[in-house]
């Protein structure tokens, strides 16, 4: 591991390294916020992707791509005189330790609970209408859902037990199925939407991140259905062609390598 002058070295040689690519480098020179955004959108769902497989050489890496999008974002603004990464560095540094007054003033915080629920009523004094404004409107559904319910559990707006949610989402389910039956498409839409809702908030309380869960699973069938696919080959099959109880022999025996 390296000290800290090390580790001060190495980020001031990318700051340099990134001066001269964004002076050189015809493709570094014409990038723009706007042109870097979905590039670093991808490389977050990089980083993601590593941290689910516990790959640590990769989320190494990925770290180091997530880092020099900081940087570039950050030598952007400079050529404005708009900020530098020296003013993103210190904004951070202001931000964590105003809203940590247990570490670095005399707040009491003991759990993990008061922590969160100090941190909302801190960004509420820093000019936030509400508590869910912190939630950014561009992330995927499920994401969201989870985050709404992490800050709305701050304020104190939630279950007290596990069981009770779990009963929420069998309610929310008859709810469905009483529409399925009424063949309301628009109805049964809305449902659908609370029983994914509810399922999320069981999941936060068993401390399950649903969206993880979810990647891990969508993992798992991929890997499933491909040895699907490879083993029908071998047969001589085509899965166009195969039943599904044929099929259901290869899937049961995926299960075996892939659980």
């Amino acid at each position: 591991m390296n000290n800290r002058d090390q580790q001060q070295q190495a980020f001031g040689k990318l700051l340099d390294i990134m001066d001269e690519i964004r002076e050189k480098c015809p493709w570094d020179r014409k990038q723009t916020m706007q042109s870097l955004r979905h590039l670093t959108i991808e490389e977050t769902y990089e980083l993601g992707d590593a941290v689910l497989d516990n790959d640590l050489p990769e989320i190494k890496k990925e770290l180091g791509d997530l880092l020099l999008h900081i940087v570039f974002y950050a030598k952007i603004a400079a050529e404005t005189n708009s900020f530098d990464i020296a003013d993103v560095i210190n904004g951070i540094n202001k931000k964590l330790i105003y809203r940590h007054p247990h570490v670095f003033g005399d707040i009491k915080a003991e759990t993990e609970k008061e922590v969160a629920r100090n941190w909302e009523k801190l960004k509420l004094k820093e000019g936030k209408k509400s508590i869910l404004e912190g939630v950014p409107k561009s992330l995927p559904a499920l994401v969201k859902a989870s985050r709404i319910q992490d800050k709305a559990a701050c304020s104190g707006f939630d279950w007290e037990k596990p069981e009770q949610v779990f009963e929420k989402v069998q309610e929310e389910i008859k709810e469905l199925q009483e529409e399925v039956l009424n063949k309301n498409n628009e109805k049964m839409e809305s449902e659908f939407g609370d029983v994914l809702f509810s399922l999320i908030n069981y999941a936060r309380f068993l401390k399950i991140d649903p969206e993880s869960a979810l990647e891990r699973t969508n993992k798992k069938f991929i890997k499933r259905f491909q040895f699907l696919e490879k083993e029908s080959i071998k047969a001589g099959k085509q899965l166009t062609e195969m039943t599904l109880e044929e099929m259901d022999v290869y899937w049961e025996r995926s299960k075996i390598f892939y659980k």
